[in-house]
């Protein structure tokens, strides 16, 4: 009698620089699940990022690399690519990471490096995203997750979500509607690559069912 081949739970590093409410949405959904996920650990750049209160409040182990800290940069860099190619992981995912990931880093990692931006690319790309629609008046935004290549914020995209932009709303109120979105499309994003869902196309991203 023939028997299934038990797949190894796929290996995830997550980055992240602040408040880390990307990084508990995704673990909360990903640790229901622990046959399916290995969280490997959390590296970040802010030795005051929520993040890493976080990932200890949940038993993930924390890689700090405080960026203000290296007198050079490019030695962030090079211990950056060093530690994480340690941790060994299928995916790398980049949450609220505040850093452009250097081609060295991609290069390493290509087609396995996802990122949560707060617009619907390629519209607004780069930082302060929802301040930028709101300044050119955006009547519709959203938030998108792609994969990371070396451009800024112009890696093919896996999902989107729209948002429709209320005439009352201020920075606040649409950062955090677009947050919301995030919450759930990040996590949803990371199950259908850890599940081979995903197939990159040129620039688009087929999603199998």
């Amino acid at each position: 009698m023939a028997t299934g081949i038990r797949k190894e739970p796929k290996r995830l590093l997550f980055l992240a620089s602040g408040r880390g409410s990307n990084f508990e949405a995704a673990v909360k959904t990903l640790q229901k699940k622990p046959k399916l996920y290995q969280i490997l650990a959390l590296i970040s750049d802010n030795p005051e990022a929520k993040a890493l209160e976080i990932a200890k409040s949940r038993k993930i182990p924390t890689i700090l690399l405080p960026y203000r800290a290296f007198s050079d940069k490019q030695a962030y860099h090079r211990e950056l690519l060093a530690r994480s190619l340690e941790s060994r992981p299928d995916l790398v995912v980049a949450c609220g990471y505040m850093r452009i990931l250097k081609p060295e880093f991609v290069r390493a990692f290509p087609n396995k490096i996802i990122n949560v931006h707060p617009s619907l690319l390629p519209s607004f790309p780069g930082l302060d995203a929802q301040k930028q629609a709101l300044e050119y008046g955006a009547k519709v935004t959203g938030c998108t997750v792609h994969f990371v290549e070396e451009g800024v914020d112009t890696g093919p995209i896996i999902l989107q979500k729209s948002i429709v932009v209320q005439n009352n709303w201020g920075l606040g109120e649409l950062s955090r509607a677009i947050l919301q979105e995030e919450h759930k499309l990040l996590p949803l994003a990371i199950q259908l690559f850890c599940e081979n869902k995903l197939k990159i196309k040129g620039r688009k991203v087929e999603i199998l069912t």
